[in-house]
């Protein structure tokens, strides 16, 4: 019987550590779309972000250039999925809010091409814009007007 206890046991960790490293790889190692442009493309973070401060493109268009845009979009994915994990977690959203904001970002992501102009409803500006707000408001690209706002500070 104690054998048997020891390996339940041993399948119980191996399991709990198998099913944590699935997670850990495909949670994103990036905390800002500054950081993940940087480590695609083998800049300094703060290039990056001086690059957008005095070109005012997007990170997304910084992305696309460097011809790392399919790479970048889905760091910021695993980010947004990260940010909304969390919510559910706290009880700011509700598990079917979060996969109606998660599957409307993916939507989005497949029709943007970095330029940050209206990705969300084919070039009107209108829409979830990075994904978090809930609504049709005039967002140009940057966050939708509604009844959830979660501040964010990833922008594509």
């Amino acid at each position: 019987m104690k054998t048997m206890k020891k390996i339940f046991a041993a399948g119980l960790v191996v399991s709990t550590l198998a099913i944590g490293s699935v997670g850990a790889l495909a949670a994103s190692q990036y905390e800002t779309p500054a950081e993940a442009i940087a480590w695609l493309t083998g800049r300094e973070v703060q290039s990056v972000i001086d690059e957008r401060s005095e070109t005012g493109k997007t990170y997304g268009t910084i992305a696309n250039e460097a011809g790392v845009l399919t790479q970048f979009k889905t760091e910021m994915l695993e980010m947004k999925k990260e940010m909304i994990a969390a919510r559910v977690a706290a009880g700011t959203l509700t598990q079917g809010q979060a996969d109606a904001i998660l599957a409307r970002i993916e939507s989005n992501q497949s029709e943007c091409d970095g330029s940050g102009t209206g990705c969300g409803l084919k070039g009107t500006g209108r829409g979830m814009g990075a994904g978090f707000g809930q609504g049709g408001g005039q967002a140009r690209g940057q966050r939708g007007q509604g009844g959830v706002y979660m501040p964010i500070k990833i922008i594509v």
